[in-house]
């Protein structure tokens, strides 16, 4: 539940990001008294004519076909990363951790 509540937070703080920069944009607009081309959208939604809905983000198209391929690419190089490997153990840590915590709570209140 902890978990659920941290994801939807943390969502909710990169989407007010996303539009706080897309309220300084504007407002740079209407401070200048025009539009200047060279200022992107910080996130711009629109559905083509094939009906498939289009999101880029800063500028940079982002699609579902650019995501696998870049999960393909990264599945081929099968690099090791160390930070990477003590990230997963750190966060197995962690949660075996808040797993006795929780088990040690429940039992007591029991």
């Amino acid at each position: 539940m902890f978990f659920l509540k941290f994801v939807f937070v943390l969502a909710l703080m990169f989407v007010s990001v996303l539009f706080g920069m897309q309220q300084a944009n504007e407002g740079i607009d209407r401070m200048k008294g025009f539009e200047d081309h060279n200022f992107k959208e910080a996130l711009h939604v629109a559905e083509n004519d094939g009906g498939q809905v289009e999101l880029a983000v800063l500028g940079t198209d982002i699609s579902s076909h650019d995501i696998q391929e870049k999960k393909a690419k990264l599945e081929e190089m099968k690099a090791y990363n160390f930070f990477s490997s003590i990230g997963k153990k750190l966060a197995e840590g962690v949660s075996s951790f808040a797993n006795k915590i929780i088990e040690l709570i429940t039992n007591l209140i029991q």
